[in-house]
């Protein structure tokens, strides 16, 4: 028998579901309480039910969404190590973990990089926790990779952890609007060659030296 938690989260997934779709659409201010709830295919009281207004149902669809981008980046991470791969393998993997998601939930991260660039919102100190959840991820990997000599000491690990993470979010909105043709592979193999060339270029370098000798 479905348990009351395992339908309240069901429930909640549809009103995060039909919240972002409408609000990418159209906007936070246009986008009504009783909208959604239709969109969700629930009462309009199962959303005050389950949320105290519109502000916190959209606040708690950022926790939800930034909370599965960065369970899907470190599990990359933790699946790369299980296989004795390299802080930079681990790296790339996270790079394809954050396109999967993105062509998962394109309308998610339109309206969270929108977002970001907002200001004067009730959830923009949340916002910023929550990026910084997800960055330090990435961060994390840079440094491991910094203290086993795979990438330069010279690196700067918040920066460079920040381009990363920016970098997919563009690239994969841009795929999405302007080259859908593409295959997740086709980004992920341009986007790999980037991140191979570039942090893990002195690594690459000496390799590929070592391979013509």
């Amino acid at each position: 028998m479905e348990s009351t938690s395992t339908r309240r989260r069901a429930t909640r997934t549809k009103l995060y579901e039909a919240a972002v779709t409408l609000i990418a659409e159209q906007g936070f201010s246009a986008t009504t309480v009783e909208e959604i709830a239709e969109r969700a295919g629930v009462a309009k009281g199962t959303v005050y039910y389950n949320f105290a207004s519109k502000t916190e149902l959209f606040e708690e669809l950022l926790r939800h969404g930034v909370g599965l981008l960065t369970a899907s980046l470190q599990r990359a991470a933790d699946e790369t190590a299980e296989r004795g791969g390299s802080r930079v393998d681990a790296l790339d993997a996270m790079v394809r973990a954050g396109l999967a998601f993105i062509d998962r939930y394109p309308a998610f991260t339109q309206l969270y990089v929108a977002e970001l660039w907002r200001t004067n919102r009730a959830w923009q100190d949340t916002l910023l926790v929550l990026r910084q959840q997800a960055v330090a991820v990435v961060e994390t990997v840079i440094r491991e990779a910094v203290e086993r000599g795979e990438v330069s000491g010279e690196i700067d690990v918040q920066l460079t952890a920040a381009a990363l993470v920016g970098m997919v979010l563009v690239a994969a909105l841009d795929w999405k609007a302007f080259q859908p043709e593409r295959t997740l592979d086709d980004v992920h193999a341009a986007l790999s060659r980037l991140l191979q060339g570039r942090v893990g270029g002195e690594r690459c370098g000496r390799e590929d030296r070592a391979g013509t000798v």
